[in-house]
């Protein structure tokens, strides 16, 4: 009979020559024979998380430690597993109970950074890069985390960082995309363009970098921002990567009808990846040429839910409610497409009198202007500290402001703690909101969570200035509640700066106006699900300033 020895010996070499299959039934096998080696079940469960089979290596690392309770590196091993599974509590309830035996050890540090950082504890992963870097000053991924902490964080130092990381890791790609971000982000224009452009000479279908550069052309005040897309198919056609980036970048800036052409193109191109096809048909319907659309629609082969979402959308355009409604049903019953369906369905349940329109958007409480708990003692703080900030940033590529200026990453994860106070807040301003609204519905977009603990994903503030600027009606489908916190808001009458709520966006060109309008007040928080479209109305005067976020179930 092997020993566990050699049955890990011999997995080892074949995972070594590239055979993953014999690697795993060696395991398998040996595993059935001593499922009591500790060295075994580790050495197992490393192969399986190469192979990304979280469960199964979380599984055989947990019997591994079991067995040798003692061993830290197998419990960093299990974190890993754990971070790499996204059970990030999980993965730092194992790391803090080593804490004490493995404080002077670099690796600990930068594993549990990678969990915090994961978890969206950017504080704590700024607090362990540090302590890794104190005990190992050139450790690579911690200088590469550190780096991008600070940028998420928009600390001064963020492209001192970078430089300091790529002093180690001079080859890392992303470390040099990073810098050019960091440049951006402290207002260096010239260099961050100048260093994104060489990133695109040596990689042409770097999608990171085409988006970053459209930004920059942007920041810049330039009318024609995506030339470079163009210059990049030029000089790698075979790339299927750029066309894909450059439709989403013109179809997010709503220029349909050019996104209508370069699908095209690349459809004669790449005629095997439907995306293409379905790209051309659906710009072309949003670029309203319906009679082509609906040509284009009828020749695509492929009956997939993101093709379901984009001709119900296009039937819904037409008028044609009932296979309207078909398509989009079926888009909805996939999980990922969910929020988009049921926020068109709303429409065609609108115009088809349908009682389901009132049951998805209608019902009392899913709707609520909630005050801001404790607000007078910070808004003021909050509002300066905003104002500093947006006057560094820039319009934004691809969102739904119609002028104006929007904050860059992510609003909460950023150092001042006048934004710390203000998410602490706006979460008490959540459960009250909760205790409003209607009893469970496992059928709802949003009612199906309402017992669920709920986390902010995305965050931003807005500020607008007046002269016609607006955000056009849109939703956030990433999220299940949506939100608008009124920080300054100008003099306006006759309902200009009103929040619109379920009023369609252009393209479906339907005859319907918003179901409701809330009317802002400052330090007040609109919320409302994340299915229904919305929109402000332009407005004269002064300046307006909101944060924003969007709300997410908490997954077990």
């Amino acid at each position: 009979m092997r020993t566990a020895t050699d049955v890990i010996s011999a997995a080892r070499q074949a995972a070594a020559q590239g055979d993953a299959r014999e690697a795993g039934r060696l395991f398998s096998e040996g595993l059935q024979l001593h499922p009591d080696d500790p060295s075994l079940n580790a050495h197992a469960a490393s192969f399986a998380l190469s192979q990304k089979n979280f469960e199964e290596a979380i599984k055989l690392y947990r019997h591994a430690v079991e067995l040798s309770p003692r061993n830290t590196d197998w419990i960093l091993d299990l974190a890993i597993a754990l971070t790499s599974a996204e059970n990030f509590p999980a993965a730092i309830d194992q790391l803090e109970r080593v804490e004490d035996a493995c404080a002077s050890m670099p690796r600990y540090w930068s594993i549990r950074a990678n969990a915090a950082r994961q978890n969206g504890d950017i504080e704590g992963a700024a607090s362990s890069y540090d302590r890794c870097l104190t005990l190992q000053p050139d450790h690579p991924r911690a200088l590469h985390g550190r780096a991008r902490v600070a940028l998420v964080r928009a600390e001064e130092e963020a492209p001192a960082f970078f430089e300091r990381a790529l002093a180690v890791v001079p080859s890392d790609a992303d470390l040099w995309l990073g810098k050019a971000q960091a440049l951006d982000a402290a207002g260096r224009l010239e260099e961050a363009r100048d260093l994104t452009a060489q990133l695109l000479k040596q990689a042409p279908h770097w999608v990171d970098a085409l988006n970053l550069m459209a930004q920059l052309k942007a920041a810049a005040g330039e009318a024609h921002v995506d030339a470079h897309f163009y210059e990049a198919a030029r000089r790698q056609p075979g790339a299927s990567a750029i066309p894909v980036a450059h439709i989403r970048h013109l179809a997010l800036r709503e220029e349909y009808a050019e996104a209508a052409l370069v699908a095209a193109e690349a459809a004669r191109r790449f005629p095997e990846d439907e995306f293409f096809a379905l790209s051309h048909a659906s710009n072309t319907g949003m670029a309203g040429d319906l009679e082509q659309a609906d040509t284009l629609f009828s020749q695509l082969s492929q009956n997939t839910p993101e093709r379901a979402l984009q001709e119900g959308r296009h039937r819904l355009r037409r008028g044609d409610l009932d296979e309207a409604e078909r398509l989009l049903l079926d888009a909805a019953s996939h999980a990922a497409l969910a929020q988009s369906a049921h926020a068109l369905l709303y429409f065609v349940w609108r115009l088809q009198d349908d009682a389901r329109a009132n049951w998805l958007h209608g019902q009392d409480g899913l709707v609520q202007l909630v005050a801001l708990p404790d607000s007078a003692k910070f808004l003021d703080d909050v509002v300066h500290t905003l104002g500093r900030i947006h006057d560094q940033s820039s319009f934004p590529v691809g969102q739904s402001l119609r002028g104006g200026t929007q904050t860059r990453h992510i609003l909460f994860q950023r150092k001042e703690r006048d934004l710390h106070k203000l998410k602490r807040s706006i979460e008490g301003a959540l459960e009250i909101y909760r205790r409003n609204l209607p009893q469970a519905d496992p059928a709802h977009p949003l009612l199906r969570h309402r017992n669920s603990d709920w986390s902010l994903a995305g965050s931003w503030s807005v500020r607008l200035s007046g002269g016609g600027d607006h955000h056009a009606s849109h939703i956030h489908p990433q999220g299940v509640l949506s939100s608008a916190l009124y920080l300054v808001l100008p003099e306006t009458a006759g309902g200009a700066g009103h929040l619109e709520l379920g009023r369609p966006p252009l393209d479906l060109r339907l005859d319907l106006g918003p179901f409701q309008t809330i009317e802002p007040k400052i330090g007040h928080l609109a919320l409302f699900p994340s299915t229904l479209f919305h929109g402000t109305t332009p407005f004269a005067g002064k300046s307006r300033m909101t944060v924003a976020f969007d709300v997410v179930p908490v997954i077990d």
